[in-house]
């Protein structure tokens, strides 16, 4: 009988190259599936995340009501401020543009013309460690917002962009119990161009423009 022959070295050697060949190209495919994988979930969870600040941010412009003590909007170039409409009374609520990123921050409901005022005032004095500050949206290096009035746009900081004030009138003496005239004030848009400029390794390409049209609340 003769006796069956058994795989010389070279034959193993040979099988063991093959193999770590199909092995390392699986692998690479496999490495590259995974890493594919991760790029769209991040991009799905940044649009996720932008459409989101996005619904805030036309939440807020549309739940405007104007207060008469205070500007119902008020843009300065860095900053957004303006009084919301709000359950438990009016809310002032910021969006600025700091540190490479899009911020929120929301007071809380005011019910007294006192209250608002200085809600305001500390809105205009937003400092980074505030504990009502939110980080709403990463990669943001500016903005700018255009206001929408006499059918045609323009830069909210524009002038010529506030009503008359009343004419002037002679001072009034204490005793007689006058109220002081009027301050002149700015008058609300119909719609706000918003236009974010995103940095490099955003994850967005280009600005992005959203427009939204103005419904202030009675």
């Amino acid at each position: 009988m003769r006796r069956g022959r058994g795989f010389t070295l070279i034959e193993v050697l040979v099988a063991l190259v093959v193999m770590s060949t199909m092995a390392m190209m699986a692998w690479r495919g496999l490495d590259a599936l995974i890493k594919s994988r991760e790029i769209a979930q991040t991009n799905l969870d940044q649009s996720a995340r932008l459409q989101t600040v996005l619904a805030q941010w036309e939440q807020d412009l549309r739940s405007i009501q104007d207060s008469g003590s205070v500007e119902a909007l008020n843009f300065d170039g860095a900053s957004l401020r303006l009084t919301r409409q709000h359950p438990l009374g009016l809310q002032v609520v910021v969006w600025v543009v700091r540190g490479g990123a899009l911020h929120r921050w929301e007071s809380k409901p005011a019910q007294t013309v006192g209250a608002l005022e200085d809600n305001f005032k500390r809105g205009a004095q937003l400092l980074a460690q505030d504990s009502g500050q939110l980080r709403a949206l990463e990669g943001v290096t500016g903005w700018q917002l255009y206001c929408y009035r006499g059918n045609s746009w323009s830069n909210c900081l524009s002038s010529g962009n506030e009503e008359a004030a009343a004419p002037p009138a002679p001072p009034a003496s204490p005793a007689s119990g006058a109220a002081p005239p009027d301050k002149q004030r700015t008058t609300l848009p119909s719609g706000i161009r918003m236009l974010l400029q995103f940095g490099p390794g955003s994850g967005f390409g280009g600005p992005l423009t959203r427009q939204v049209e103005l419904r202030p609340q009675a």
